[in-house]
């Protein structure tokens, strides 16, 4: 490994990319308010994600601000997608098992999924919520469980609580103790970081 920061800062991306659960993605499908888009990859950062895919064919492409999203766009892998099959097919032919969120009767409440598989979450737009194309494709529909008068929660905010439950899974799990790269992948992610 190649030294480029101080050795407190070498340590610290060393343990952070040790613990990146690539077995754990996210799809955002058409999410208009860049503020929301940057506090879901503060959260992806925090516990672990390293790939978000971006969905949009409807709504433009949104612009990250460094500040917004407190740098974590810089930590987080993207990937930029047209259509929900292209999306949908790479990420099967990964192995990923696609969990869509959405209102549906056929939904189960997201307490429910096994979070510590191979799975990426799909999170939709803030009025529109998913496309039928991202339910209809998806493996498993989920919904967060509400008591109040309000149907949804913010989106940024959904996904925080989706992934902060992935977090608690996996840890009870020990899955964050053991790098899902090899060591080679490893190698690479920590040369890469240290140039950032």
């Amino acid at each position: 490994m190649e030294s480029y920061k101080s050795e407190k800062r070498t340590q610290k991306i060393i343990s952070v990319v040790s613990s990146r659960q690539k077995s754990l993605r996210v799809v955002l499908e058409n999410i208009h308010d860049p503020h929301n888009v940057s506090a879901i990859f503060r959260t992806c950062d925090a516990v672990g994600v390293q790939k978000v895919s971006l969905l949009y064919y409807i709504e433009k492409f949104p612009k990250i601000g460094r500040k917004s999203s407190a740098s974590a766009f810089k930590w987080v892998e993207k990937d930029k997608y047209k259509d929900v099959k292209t999306c949908y097919d790479d990420l099967k032919a990964e192995g990923f098992s696609i969990y869509a969120s959405t209102l549906d009767e056929n939904a189960v409440s997201f307490y429910e999924l096994d979070l510590t598989k191979k799975v990426a979450i799909v999170l939709g737009n803030e009025h529109r919520g998913i496309s039928e194309d991202a339910a209809n494709l998806a493996d498993k529909k989920f919904f967060i469980p509400m008591l109040g008068m309000v149907q949804s929660l913010n989106v940024s905010v959904a996904a925080a609580v989706i992934l902060y439950e992935a977090l608690r899974q996996r840890r009870d799990k020990g899955m964050y103790n053991k790098s899902e790269y090899s060591k080679e992948e490893l190698e690479e992610l920590i040369n890469l970081w240290c140039k950032k």
